[in-house]
């Protein structure tokens, strides 16, 4: 395998950690390239320029060679143009990150996926949408990116349009059943399912059971393996008087 470089490809880190005794790993999030692992030298020395650009959620154009999965990074720059996310808001964007990197392969791009990213981190530097529509939104959007689109908007037994004010059980990789207590899933609104395949947001009743829908869903995709970033947050929520 011959040695191979990129130069100036979007992104954003996702995850760091020390390498050796000046470096870093860092898993970025690309434009063309998906989820890849970069070895940032002697990004911590105190005199380093990339040390302060290789931080989560901010733009970054980066450059990178190497043949291996482990890639060396030559350059990184700042592109801007995010607000810096705070308080919920910046431990939603890092429950954003585990996401992506628990359910993403290394080196499978995921174009509109980048996008929807770049878009929820938009919204969660802003004051006016709420965070639980942002992280149900991209919940469903990753899901149905990465290869595992729920059918909402019909029954998988009959084919037969979901009806608002039925209720419905609803299975892993399958879809959703007319309720019963025969059936293994989350028991869930149709109007809930309908809201969900409109990507409609607007309804409290939609917001708490999407919730429970996409906490089924990704913990079923994810096989067990735990979000630390969601027990935090339940953690400052149930702390917070």
């Amino acid at each position: 395998m011959t040695d191979r470089r990129v130069n100036n490809e979007p992104g954003f880190i996702l995850h760091t950690w020390p390498f050796k005794e000046t470096s870093l790993v860092a898993e970025a999030f690309t434009l063309h390239h998906g989820r890849v692992a970069l070895i940032a030298r002697g990004a911590r020395r105190p005199r380093s320029v990339s040390r302060g650009l290789i931080q989560p959620f901010t733009a970054l154009s980066l450059s990178w060679f190497g043949k291996h999965e482990l890639r060396t990074l030559h350059e990184v720059e700042w592109q801007g143009g995010f607000v810096p996310l705070r308080g919920d808001a910046l431990m939603c964007g890092f429950y954003l990150n585990e996401l992506l990197m628990k359910l993403l392969p290394r080196d499978d791009p995921h174009e509109t996926l980048f996008g929807h990213y770049q878009e929820a981190l938009r919204q969660l530097g802003e004051a006016g949408v709420a965070l639980e529509v942002i992280l149900r939104r991209f919940e469903a959007r990753l899901l149905a990116e990465i290869g595992y689109a729920a059918t909402f908007s019909h029954q998988v037994d009959t084919g037969q349009l979901v009806e608002a004010a039925e209720r419905y059980v609803f299975q892993a990789e399958r879809g959703p059943y007319p309720y019963s207590e025969d059936h293994a899933g989350i028991p869930v609104s149709g109007q809930t399912l309908l809201d969900l395949a409109g990507d409609n947001f607007g309804s409290a009743q939609t917001l708490q059971e999407a919730k429970r829908l996409m906490r089924y869903l990704i913990g079923h995709h994810l096989g067990g393996k735990p979000l630390y970033t969601r027990q935090l947050l339940v953690e400052l929520q149930s702390s917070t008087p």
